[in-house]
């Protein structure tokens, strides 16, 4: 058995026990979810109190992000700003009696937001006299001055272009792990997912684009974002290097930016100046997180473009207007940064709303692989594909249903699946399969941990990943992106959800063999990776709600 068959398997949930985790949550450990680096200067994105803002972007549409685009905005410092508030920063402020917790734009399983963000940019950007590297302060809105090294080195990596940056996001297996225990690596990779979808659907709106660097090992990734200066962490936790993105204006050619010893020789022969904060005194040491988190190192690979699978479209996706052709409805406005900002995780369903049939297809066609945001950061086709249980969906019988996310995945799952289906056609616009009329909340709701808010929705679904075959393909490290993708996925429901005037909410807890077994999986070509669902939330309004940030009140 692999290193990674053996800690999916061993972080596996069962219904006579559950993964191995502390059993209790020990309060005066709870990380602190704001990391900031002691000594290092800050440079606010945002405004001083009062003041004006001092960069306002366009207000492109919702509906535009992903069919006409938006014109790009100039490089600077405002845009930036932009960006990062509106994919890593905070969307609101909760509070019940004495308790006050932050919510984010990018979510995380159990808010505790193990994804750090690091940008490394030239002096066009304009902040430090120099190329650097800042860390993202979201609780601040503000970029912490890392590392200042030789620009030179910053435009020959980059090909002597200005308007561009880097995006490096890492995880603090920690904070998870505070309350997941083992399975915490997996819920940190698919935080790392939504975070990459954050990012490019947030370029987008300021008319860029994010793509994922695979050419970069984790190595070099740690040594340019600073994670490898152990004295800089002294007493801290450490931070594990994720993915590496690029981010700027027009296609972002794979020649650029791929000068990773160069570059990192450079970065780390500048002058890095902070200290990383401690997040907690006290410690449970998870040592199957860090023997997976080694075996799962990326060595950097060699891609070009996505392998070709054709399916309708350039590189394997689907056309533009696919996407477009279904009517949409946006009973709560059409920008975009509203969409964005307002994304939150429901905690409940009301179990009677419904949702009509061209809303439902209109938001699955969202997660099929096209030429658009978030979708075009990825430098893989689609390997994670739906399992859908619908409860609630006008004009569409109650039941059991396949979405494959790339054409060769319906036979494939056709020949894993050891039970009796009809496997009948469900849509014309979508490869929906119909695969059994039932009705399926209890089963949703026992599978997904005897959570109601897996039954109490429109629908809910299982992400079904081509396990075995894209390990042997891709090697251990893409069990990483496997849950990448799933993150990705999951982003764009949320958004989907906000914009049909729902909610989402993502199930990282579910009884992983028994999922399989509703499908007749008997092995490991699929597993399910993450759940989903979304309904029609049941508002606590014993909560107050207070903006992000002070400045946007």
């Amino acid at each position: 058995m692999s290193a990674v068959q053996r800690y999916h398997d061993g972080t596996k949930h069962h219904f006579e026990r559950f993964a191995r985790s502390a059993g209790y949550l020990d309060w005066a450990s709870q990380p602190n979810p704001f990391r900031t680096y002691v000594g290092a200067p800050r440079y606010a994105l945002f405004p001083a109190p009062g003041a004006a803002p001092a960069y306002q972007a366009p207000s492109p549409s919702y509906e535009g992000l992903f069919t006409s685009g938006c014109a790009p905005e100039p490089f600077g410092a405002g845009p930036i700003g932009h960006l990062l508030r509106h994919a890593m920063g905070l969307s609101a402020w909760k509070q019940f009696r004495g308790s006050r917790w932050s919510l984010r734009v990018n979510p995380s399983s159990g808010n505790l937001h193990p994804t750090e963000a690091y940008v490394v940019c030239g002096s066009a950007a304009g902040f430090a006299d120099g190329a650097a590297v800042y860390h993202y302060g979201p609780d601040r809105h503000a970029l912490e001055l890392r590392c200042t090294f030789d620009e030179r080195a910053w435009l020959s990596a980059c090909g002597g272009r200005s308007d561009g940056l880097l995006v490096a996001l890492s995880s603090i297996h920690w904070r998870e792990a505070w309350k997941y225990g083992e399975r915490a690596f997996r819920y940190c990779q698919h935080d790392l997912g939504h975070a990459i979808a954050a990012l490019g659907i947030a370029a987008a709106t300021v008319g860029w684009r994010a793509r994922l660097l695979p050419g970069w090992s984790h190595r070099a990734i740690g040594a340019l974002a600073g994670l490898d200066r152990e004295g800089d962490f002294f007493n801290a936790e450490r931070e594990d290097p994720g993915a590496l993105l690029a981010v700027g204006h027009g296609e972002l050619p794979e020649t650029l930016w791929q000068d990773e010893g160069g570059l990192a020789a450079a970065v780390g022969a500048g002058r890095w100046v902070g200290a990383a904060s401690q997040l907690s005194e006290d410690h449970v040491e998870w040592t199957f997180i860090d023997e997976i988190a080694r075996a799962t190192q990326d060595p950097g690979r060699v891609v070009s473009r996505p392998p070709a699978e054709p399916a309708g479209g350039e590189d394997g996706l689907l056309p533009r207007t696919a996407v477009a052709a279904a009517p949409r409805v946006f009973p709560r406005g059409t920008d975009a940064r509203t969409i964005l900002l307002q994304r939150r995780s429901a905690v409940a369903f009301d179990g009677r709303s419904t949702i009509d049939r061209a809303s439902f297809t209109a938001m699955l066609s969202r997660v099929m692989p096209t030429p658009c945001p978030p979708w075009t950061s990825m430098w893989w086709t689609a390997r994670v594909h739906l399992a859908l249980f619908v409860h609630r969906v006008e004009g569409l019988e109650p039941g059991l249903y396949l979405l494959p996310r790339a054409p060769a995945a319906a036979d494939a799952l056709r020949a894993a699946c050891g039970r009796e289906f009809s496997w009948t056609p469900a849509d014309p616009s979508l490869p929906l399969i119909h695969l059994a009329a039932r009705d399926c909340r209890g089963l949703a709701r026992r599978v997904s941990c005897d959570q109601d808010i897996a039954s109490d929705g429109f629908f809910s679904l299982g992400m079904l990943a081509e396990f075995d075959a894209s390990v042997d393909l891709y090697g251990p490290s893409f069990y990483r992106q496997l849950f990448w993708e799933t993150g990705v996925v999951g982003q764009v429901l949320y958004l989907e959800a906000e914009a049909a005037g729902a909610r989402a909410t993502g199930i990282g807890c579910f009884y992983d063999d028994p999922v399989h077994e509703v499908l007749g999986l008997k092995d490991h070509r699929f597993q399910s990776l993450y759940h989903f669902t979304v309904g029609m939330p049941v508002e606590d309004a014993r909560l107050t709600t207070e903006p992000g940030y002070a400045w946007e009140a």
